[in-house]
């Protein structure tokens, strides 16, 4: 009751929240249609998707939120994190929302969530689509072991880790092109997670492992990933896609670990393409 109160306080003051499980939950919505949550990945907020949401919104009711721990949302310091309690929190979220069932679409370890939502929650999700993102680390195919370290382990210098990300996520082109994404992971950087929330998203990526649940998923799955991905290796994608009955996938060529901004054109038009071919149907809410 003190959550939904201090929720509700805060609506007041036209800032979205939900109070979702434990903490309060910043949230958007926009648009119209099918609903359509975008999970970003660890240690993120809802601003990995400023380059892409607008594809999206021209068609869905599209679903942003930070994840507990980052933005701004509550974070909390204890219980430890999760990607399966992460996925427990996008369910309180749809329930705040009053959305019986949604299309769900996640990068990395908000791909790792979308796995979650498929084993445990499947009367409330409609199409599944696995960005840039593995099955765990126990049967996973491993990142480098120079970009594991740097993931663990972010360069204390500020423009240091702005070259460590932005190289990881998009060509050297594109970012020569794109001034404006660098200057957004600039701010990134330049305004970080509390380091507390920081190592727990890493551990709840870290210690993700749904193996021998994959086969349970009955959504419709689309795997999507880039081929020169070394955050989560591109290797990763088509054992997502053998180890789920029924899931397509697609490989973008040249696409890092940021495919989803750098090939927005190519990778939004797929995954629309294929939520338009598994609607959710007359499960979608006012």
């Amino acid at each position: 009751m003190q959550l939904r109160a201090i929720a509700r306080a805060r609506n007041f003051a036209r800032v979205p929240y939900a109070p979702v499980n434990d903490i309060s939950m910043y949230y958007e919505v926009h648009g119209e249609g099918e609903p359509l949550l975008l999970i970003s990945g660890q240690g993120s907020d809802h601003h990995t998707w400023d380059f892409a949401r607008d594809d999206f919104i021209r068609e869905h009711r599209v679903i942003l939120f930070d994840h507990r721990g980052t933005g701004l949302s509550d974070k909390p310091g204890e219980p430890a994190y999760s990607t399966r309690g992460f996925a427990n929190d996008v369910i309180a979220l749809l329930d705040y929302l009053d959305i019986p069932r949604a299309h769900a679409y996640g990068i990395s370890m908000g791909g790792r969530i979308c796995q979650w939502l498929g084993i445990d929650h499947p009367d409330r999700i409609g199409g599944l689509v696995l960005g840039c993102t593995t099955p765990g680390n126990p049967h996973g195919i491993p990142r480098p072991p120079e970009v594991d370290r740097q993931m663990a382990n972010r360069p204390t210098d500020p423009e240091e880790a702005v070259r460590f990300l932005v190289e990881q996520m998009v060509t050297p082109e594109f970012a020569e092109t794109h001034p404006e994404y660098v200057a957004s992971v600039r701010r990134r950087i330049e305004s970080p997670i509390p380091e507390y929330a920081r190592k727990l998203h890493y551990q709840a990526s870290e210690g993700h492992d749904t193996w021998d649940l994959l086969p349970t998923i009955t959504a419709p799955v689309l795997v999507i990933h880039g081929d020169d991905d070394q955050v989560n290796p591109t290797a990763n994608a088509p054992l997502l896609a053998d180890r789920i009955p029924g899931a397509e996938l697609h490989i973008v060529e040249g696409g890092r670990h940021g495919y989803f901004t750098e090939f927005r054109d190519e990778a939004s038009r797929v995954v629309l393409d294929f939520l338009r071919r598994h609607p959710i149907g007359g499960a979608t809410s006012a």
